[in-house]
This record gives C-alpha cells, structure tokens and sequence, in this order.
C-alpha cells in the first residue's frame, strides 16, 4: 500500500497546479482529502489516478460534466460501455462542430490579413472589417 501523499506531492505527480486540485474537490470531482493533525490534505493512490482520469478527460476537452459522468459509469464495472461510447460520440461531434468553425475563422483571417494595403491606419482594411464584423475587399 502507498503511503499517503501530501497536495504538492500529488500536484507534482500529477502535473497539476494545487489551485486545480482544490478546484475538483471544490466541485466534487475529487473527493475532499482527509487531512492530517495540522490540518495538511492527504492522497492515496486512488486519488492520483483519479486526478489522472480528469486530466486525460480535460486533455482530451472533455468538460467537467463529461467527466463526472464518465467517472459516475465506472463506478459500476461490469456494465457495458455504451453509455461512455455515446458520451465520447457526442464529445467527438461536438469537437468536428469547432473545428468547422475554426476552419471558417482561418480563412477569413487569411483574406484579412492578405487585405491589408499597408495604407494608413485610417485607410486599414483590417480595421474596418472588424469594426464591422465582416471583410469588404471592395473599400
């Protein structure tokens, strides 16, 4: 069994900031760590591979209800995994949505900025389209 380990310990095997481990206790998605005579937060191993789990989840961008959702299916093992697959289907939509939309702000930037005449400010192309949220390549 491993001996317990104090937050600085886990935040550094875990690359986490201490910050973002009291968050996901704050919120549930770690448990409240019991805490030694001078009041110092203790882990265990399931601790560090929990925060393991949510760090993958949220690399992946996976959001914090995904996450606890995921985390509530694993409670039950021996269930099939549809339930995290259409999790991960859904998550996986919704990323091909972004990139999309990502696609389109890339091409827009890319007649932006293929726009500028090198005028002066008050001539800028730039500018203006943003002032009014679209390119007008005939000013």
């Amino acid at each position: 069994m491993m001996k317990p380990v104090m937050i600085g310990q886990l935040a550094s095997e875990t690359s986490t900031k201490v910050t973002t481990i009291r968050f996901y206790e704050s919120i549930g998605l770690l448990r409240s760590a019991p805490r030694t005579a001078s009041g110092r937060r203790t882990y265990d191993a399931s601790d560090i591979e929990r925060l393991h789990f949510i760090r993958n989840g949220r690399r992946l961008g996976f959001s914090v209800d995904e996450i606890r959702s995921l985390m509530g299916l694993a409670q039950n093992p021996d269930q099939d995994c549809g339930a995290a697959s259409a999790i991960a289907a859904q998550h996986l939509k919704d990323v091909e949505e972004r990139l999309a939309q990502l696609a389109v702000l890339r091409d827009e930037l890319a007649m932006l900025s293929q726009s500028c005449t090198k005028a002066r400010m008050a001539d800028c192309r730039i500018m203006k389209a943003i002032g009014k949220g679209h390119l007008q390549a005939d000013q």
